[in-house]
């Protein structure tokens, strides 16, 4: 029978193949929420309000209805990539912060998030209009959309994330209105190039998702993750929607038969319960065939039934229930009511042997922890008749954010944005889960799995974490590399003469808390070690430069740099670059820095001629190449470098080749960026000339255009360039099979400037999406 199965179906026609294939495609993206296309803003604004009014107890809606008009005449003029009016991303925003039950002042700042960044109104019309309140709010997420330009991916991303937790420590609804902004996004990103869409999904996955996990708001989370899934790795996505669509029926009817079984039960037992249940979403089963090393064939529990009842009482009594009705697999119960997770989630969690021998699992839990599954945080903000927005903080709301503030501890502690990186991606670990443990007076501590007796000691506290000498685990002697599991009585031996943690333990703990810790207590007990590594370090580079340092350590150039680090004495500095928290180059370029602006003010009659003598050193390319001036170097040939084409404008850097001059690049260009240590000492500092006639010289730069491939599209690109007199040297266009044409342009021109106005010219021809230059690679 198999076998006549296969042969039917390999003698399908290549074209009903690929009908079947696009179908499945077209089945997949509907099964992730999306919005609909060009859904007119007064649907959309529609939907808002009748939302609002679900769960506002106050019918005042003019709030909202003023924010609407607004956005709507500050975006009036824009247009998305997708085309459609701009007002519909803030409407779809605040439709999704409706859908948490936000108060109203967060809804208004959802409508208005983007209008300080974007438009002509100010944070002060803001307040004025509709209170500090909402100004605070739309400040927090204007400024978390600012990223800080750096060379350096992570240290751009790490950077926009210290500023993310800060606005979140003043008011946590600035995240829920970003992680809003960022799900629209998402649902939203087939109108982005493809490494766009890459960049944006591999972010949402590392950070935005983990964060709504660790704020319980598993409603945002698991639409963030299916999102990103689709995007990082769409033929896993689109084949496991394929492969769950294969058997839906018959999964439906199974999981309906258990549904209205364990109801009738409940019943029966005079248990008032709510039972539904439901297919996982596709990135928890990703998860668990990745985990597990599992085919789809393989995993059984692929769907939930879900128990909600009033009290806790009535969880355990339904669990007894059920017990009795299934078979429990042994190890799979999991009770997360008497220790609930880190983010505050709480329910019972057991997988069972069904009638006809499949496998599936069963949550129970009440409609108060059900809701704090779904909101997480956001259900603090969730408005009550006498609230203003600023309720008073319980217990339960203080240890969600006890994260939150952890994270801000690390952030006064670490000036290397690398290594806040690095421990804010371990603590948001997909995959990572949690043991749970006891004091020996009984408390229950959470700790990441793997977790060894290390980390539970600095989880007590960095002090029994320092002065540690051993461990005992349920009443035995353990050696520190134990792997805690759940349920362990754990006690810490400490000890007076402790020499203090040992630099393996780094590669033993697993905790964020306790590797940060360790670090701490070594960089203030080698402090002193570390001042004179690093007074070497500076004087040693200085010198290879050919400076004398002792000529730029006057006080005055000392405090500069400290102010720009944030240290609070010049030993800080120098222990930071003894432990490698700060660079050695860029410390003595600040103090380079200084020492000349100081010196520009006070010139004496022997620094002229000093001057004067060093101004020979300086070289002035002839006219033909443009006005360049190259520091500390005469009489050397200097060429622009044609994998970033640099232009009077830009800022720019010199690299001395081997025999043939200097060359000239951008600074960020890919080449200068991905250099190693060996060849970034060949780099020396270079500036444009100003010349008199500008736009006199013209320089060879080039484009990348991304556009939706039409007829006549070329076209209209070269009517720009024609217009302005442009001459094009080359032209090459490609189109992908989505019909998403790259088209590369190289031409002359003359000035920074006149490129920015081509630029946005380009931009404004119909069906294009993006516009770049060219910077290598």
């Amino acid at each position: 029978m198999a076998e006549k199965k296969q042969s039917t179906q390999s003698e399908k026609n290549p074209d009903q193949v690929e009908k079947e294939k696009l179908e499945s495609v077209k089945k997949a993206d509907a099964a992730v929420k999306s919005m609909n296309d060009f859904t007119s803003p007064e649907v959309l604004y529609d939907e808002l309000i009748s939302s609002v009014k679900k769960y506002h107890p106050s019918t005042d809606i003019s709030m909202i209805e003023k924010a609407y008009e607004v956005a709507r005449e500050a975006h009036k003029d824009q247009k998305r990539k997708s085309g459609e009016p701009y007002i519909i991303h803030p409407l779809c925003v605040a439709i999704i912060l409706a859908d948490l039950e936000l108060d109203k002042e967060t809804i208004v700042a959802g409508l208005l998030h983007d209008s300080v960044e974007d438009t002509w109104m100010t944070c002060e019309e803001l307040e004025k209009e509709f209170g500090a309140e909402v100004a605070l709010l739309v400040d927090g997420v204007t400024k978390l959309g600012q990223l800080s330009y750096s060379a350096d991916k992570v240290e751009q991303q790490a950077e926009n994330l210290r500023k993310m937790f800060l606005a979140m420590a003043k008011d946590i609804r600035v995240i829920l209105i970003k992680l809003a902004d960022r799900l629209h996004n998402m649902r939203t990103l087939q109108y982005m190039r493809p490494e766009k869409q890459q960049e944006k999904a591999r972010e949402t996955m590392d950070i935005y998702a983990p964060i709504a996990m660790r704020l319980g708001i598993s409603k945002i989370k698991v639409e963030l993750d299916d999102l990103s899934l689709k995007y990082l790795k769409p033929d896993v996505y689109y084949d496991l929607v394929k492969k769950v669509a294969l058997r839906k029926s018959e999964r439906q009817e199974f999981v309906s038969n258990i549904v209205k079984q364990v109801k009738q039960h409940m019943d029966d037992a005079g248990i008032k319960a709510q039972v539904d249940g439901r297919i996982k979403h596709f990135f928890s089963i990703y998860k668990k065939m990745v985990n597990q090393d599992k085919t789809i064939d393989q995993i059984y529990d692929l769907f939930a039934v879900r128990i909600l009842v009033d009290t806790v009482k009535d969880c355990y009594a339904a669990l007894g229930v059920i017990h009795e009705m299934y078979k429990p697999i042994p190890g799979r119960f999991k009770d997360y009511i008497a220790m609930p997770k880190a983010n505050m989630y709480q329910s019972l969690h057991t997988t069972l042997i069904g009638p006809n021998g499949q496998p599936f699992e069963i949550q129970i839990r009440t409609f108060e922890m059900h809701k704090t599954a779904e909101y997480g945080i956001a259900a603090h903000w969730k408005y009550k008749e006498s609230s203003d927005g600023k309720l008073p903080v319980d217990k339960r709301e203080e240890e969600k954010l006890n994260w939150l503030r952890q994270i801000l501890e690390w952030q006064k502690d670490m000036s290397d944005n690398r290594e806040f990186m690095s421990l804010l991606k371990n603590d948001l670990d997909l995959f990572a889960d949690s043991v749970y443990c006891f004091t020996p007076q009984g408390d229950v501590k959470t700790l990441p799995n793997g977790s060894t007796p290390i980390d539970f000691a600095y989880c007590v506290h960095s002090a029994v974490g320092n002065r540690m000498v051993g461990a005992r685990v349920n009443g035995k002697l353990v050696p520190i590399e134990y792997r805690i599991k759940n349920g362990d009585r754990i006690e810490i031996i400490t000890s007076m003469n402790s020499q203090g943690p040992s630099r393996d333990w780094l590669k033993l703990v697993k905790s964020t808390q306790a590797k940060n810790k360790i670090n701490q207590w070594f960089k203030k007990e080698l402090k002193e070690d570390n001042i004179l590594k690093g007074k070497e370090m500076l004087t040693q580079y200085a010198k290879s430069k050919g400076y004398k340092i002792s000529m730029y350590t006057k006080t005055q150039f000392l405090e500069s740099v400290m102010r720009k680090y944030g240290f609070r004495d010049w030993d800080s500095v120098l222990a930071a670059i003894g432990h490698g928290g700060l660079k050695e180059g860029q410390v003595f370029n600040k103090l380079l820095e200084a020492y000349e602006k100081e010196n520009q003010k006070n010139l004496t009659d022997e620094q002229v001629l000093e001057a004067a003598g060093e101004q020979q050193e300086k070289l002035h390319v002839t006219k033909n190449k443009g006005g360049i001036i190259v520091k500390g170097i005469h009489d050397v040939a200097v060429r622009f470098s044609k994998c970033c084409s640099p232009i009077p404008g830009d800022e720019i850097v010199g690299f001395v080749t081997r025999g043939r001059g200097i060359t000239i690049h951008r600074t960020d260009c890919v080449n200068v960026l991905n250099m190693s240590e060996a060849d970034r000492s060949r780099l020396i500092e270079a500036e444009w000339q100003p010349v008199e006639n500008k736009g006199s010289e013209k320089y060879m730069a080039d484009l990348q255009v991304f556009a939706n491939n039409r007829t006549g599209l070329l076209v209209d690109i070269s009517k720009v360039f024609t217009e302005r007199k442009i001459d094009m040297r080359t032209i090459n266009s490609r189109t992908n099979k989505q019909e998403k044409a790259t088209i590369s342009i190289t031409f002359e021109i003359g000035s920074k400037e006149e490129l920015a106005s081509l630029i946005e010219k380009i931009r404004q021809i119909e069906s294009v999406l993006d516009v770049e230059r060219g910077t290598a690679g």
